[in-house]
């Protein structure tokens, strides 16, 4: 196809003929099915029928993943970066186009995992969920605030089991951190910082200018998905796709669903009533090379309001925040919660441990009995196998839509506010910044035609 071809016709086209891409949008796939059908029951001697929409990069650990399922279908539009996964499964059928995969493998398949770029994260998974089929999406969930809500309302709808990818949750050290949170080991909290070392990927740039071929193994319209079209660049992809605005949720989107996480549950955060962002220069296309975003939490539950500061590009909380007895340094990645009684600290990029400060105040706490249940370990496969269980009868997965879809509004909505470069006022019931009509085309994304969830 010509590079010059126009993106409307394109889709017109292939619709009409059939041929290539199957272009089919989630509220059509819905029509085909029995209204409210539900899922296959698997019990848990048997396996499950699992298709995965992206088999490179993160998409080959989450296949990994589920290796000791059937994986009978996979899915992806670079069949370069896929190759090894495609290999590792020899068995399984390959396409470059999940529609044409759900579709023809709707009769074979239980569950689905959806590793794309986040622009591509919410068609596929609406479209699965809708057929009955158990997803498992990713971090972020999705990229807008408005995907966020047809996710979980889907997932409500359909009764599938759901899980997002932020791994994190499934550790025993995040969740035994939540429960001291829970039991108001801190006393009253009114102050959360949170921070990350990303961006590892270039940001805080202009469209590139140069048109260059396309890979003869990469289906550049599918890669695209709903995104506006463009020209190919290999500066979208592999993996800096991240810092555009088109296609990823830069450094807030990709890491706060694993760094917040720990603050959001444990704090019983909620919606905010507003949000601010400070960043050394607006992009039209990308994301800037560092920003600072202030949430503002109303009280709830009995808690007091919180204000949650988030720091990216090498910005960090001041050291003189942290109650730390020794000679210690802020590290690249991490959470804090100070309460009138003490702090909660987390290193990293996933709130798998914690100190409490100050130590010697702490020294020899045993705390709060276990609420919240245990893994039988804490990798990433854990994760995944505590889904997949889901998948076949158990417990809702800890990250499932009804939890992740509220964290991820929570922090794609940063980004509404970084773009706009303004506080805005959150209007949570009604989905509205109630000073800046000009949010709404950032909180609900345009679909072009065939892609209409």
């Amino acid at each position: 196809m010509s590079r010059k071809t126009d993106r409307r016709e394109f889709l017109e086209t292939s619709a009409r003929t059939g041929a290539g891409l199957l272009i089919v949008s989630a509220a059509a796939a819905c029509a085909r099915i029995k209204p409210h059908v539900g899922p296959r029951r698997v019990p848990p001697s048997e396996k499950l029928n699992v298709a995965c929409v992206a088999a490179g990069g993160k998409g080959g650990s989450d296949a990994g993943n589920c290796k000791g399922e059937n994986v009978v279908a996979l899915c992806d539009a670079d069949w370069k970066r896929a190759a090894k996964t495609f290999k590792s499964f020899p068995k399984a059928r390959t396409y470059k186009d999940f529609r044409e995969m759900l579709e023809k493998e709707e009769k074979n398949i239980d569950a689905v995992t959806v590793s794309t770029p986040d622009h591509t994260h919410t068609a596929p998974a609406v479209m699965a969920m809708q057929m009955g089929k158990h997803v498992y999406v990713q971090k972020p969930l999705t990229r807008t605030v408005w995907e966020c809500r047809v996710m979980r309302e889907t997932a409500r709808k359909y009764g599938v089991a759901t899980q997002m990818g932020n791994q994190g949750t499934a550790h025993s050290g995040l969740r035994r951190a939540v429960e001291l949170l829970h039991a108001g080991v801190l006393g009253p909290v009114h102050e959360a910082h949170v921070w990350t070392n990303r961006p590892i990927w270039p940001q805080g740039m202009d469209r590139p200018v140069e048109i260059q071929p396309i890979r003869e193994d990469l289906a550049w319209e599918v890669w695209l998905g709903p995104a506006p079209w463009r020209p190919y660049n290999e500066a979208y992809l592999p993996f800096s796709w991240r810092g555009w605005v088109d296609f990823g949720s830069g450094a807030l989107g990709d890491m706060a669903c694993h760094t917040l996480n720990m603050p959001f549950w444990g704090l019983k955060l909620g919606y905010p009533t507003s949000v601010e962002a400070e960043v050394p220069k607006l992009y039209a296309e990308s994301f800037p090379e560092w920003s600072i975003i202030r949430y503002e939490f109303p009280a709830r539950e009995g808690l007091p309001p919180v204000k949650l500061t988030w720091y990216d590009g090498g910005k960090r909380p001041s050291r003189e925040l942290f109650a730390f007895e020794k000679d210690e340094k802020v590290p690249e990645s991490g959470a804090l919660v100070i309460g009138e009684k003490g702090q909660l600290y987390s290193s990293g990029d996933y709130g798998t441990s914690y100190q409490l400060l100050p130590e010697s105040r702490f020294e020899g706490f045993e705390g709060p009995p276990e609420t919240i249940p245990r893994l039988p370990g804490d990798s990433e496969s854990w994760h995944v196998k505590e889904w997949l269980s889901a998948c076949k009868g158990g417990p809702p997965a800890m990250s499932n839509f009804e939890y992740s879809a509220f964290l991820t509004e929570v922090v794609v909505l940063g980004n509404v506010a970084l773009r706009l470069g303004k506080k805005i006022e959150w209007d949570a019931p009604n989905m509205k910044a109630r000073n800046c009509p000009e949010a709404d085309q950032l909180i609900k994304p345009y679909y072009p035609k065939g892609w209409v969830l």
